[in-house]
């Protein structure tokens, strides 16, 4: 049976995790973006349908096609962090069905041919979401954003494909410089029911 993670792990992974929006000038290597990717496609999804897919934007010509796509409040940060993710879904993820929900040969006619929207949204989010504690698992920080214009972003990164723009996560090694205090959170009375 699983223990509870320390405090220390739940500090890091939560209530001392914040959004970043300066960086260090320090490099996030392919073998943990590998990393990041590994855990993060573990986590569950409905149907283990694994719709998101990424785009890690690293290099300098890269991150020039993704300028332009931002809003202006993003453009600093985002050029200087050290990667940027595209979390993305592909309208087609029913056609891996086959293989990730093999012990059902009907999963993919649940899906094919449908309105797939909500689905995508839900679970892709939630996988970007599996991103963001994995790469905190890992010592990088986050800073998601949705300041961008997903349509811009199809069409320079995802031209041809079936792949579509969710949202945006800088990593990398966050600069606490000037970090304003966290904001408020919700408590569990306001934001929660046992029933």
């Amino acid at each position: 049976m699983p223990l509870p993670l320390d405090a220390t792990a739940l500090d890091q992974l939560f209530r001392e995790a914040r959004t970043y929006n300066r960086w260090l000038p320090r490099e996030v290597d392919d073998a943990t973006l590998r990393t990041l990717y590994e855990l993060l496609r573990n986590g569950p999804t409905a149907a283990n349908s694994s719709p998101a897919r990424v785009v890690f934007v690293k290099s300098a010509e890269a991150k020039a096609r993704l300028k332009p796509c931002l809003d202006a409040g993003n453009v600093d940060k985002t050029m200087a962090a050290p990667v940027t993710a595209i979390v993305a879904y592909d309208l087609a993820f029913y056609e891996q069905l086959g293989t990730l929900f093999a012990h059902n040969p009907g999963a993919r006619g649940w899906f094919e041919g449908k309105d797939n929207t909500a689905h995508l949204l839900r679970n892709g989010s939630l996988q970007g979401a599996y991103l963001i504690v994995a790469a905190r698992a890992l010592g990088l920080d986050c800073g998601p954003m949705s300041g961008f214009d997903a349509a811009a972003v199809d069409a320079v990164f995802f031209a041809g494909s079936r792949w579509r723009a969710n949202f945006l996560v800088n990593l990398g090694y966050g600069d606490a410089t000037d970090m304003r205090p966290r904001n408020p959170r919700l408590s569990f009375e306001d934001a929660c029911r046992i029933e």
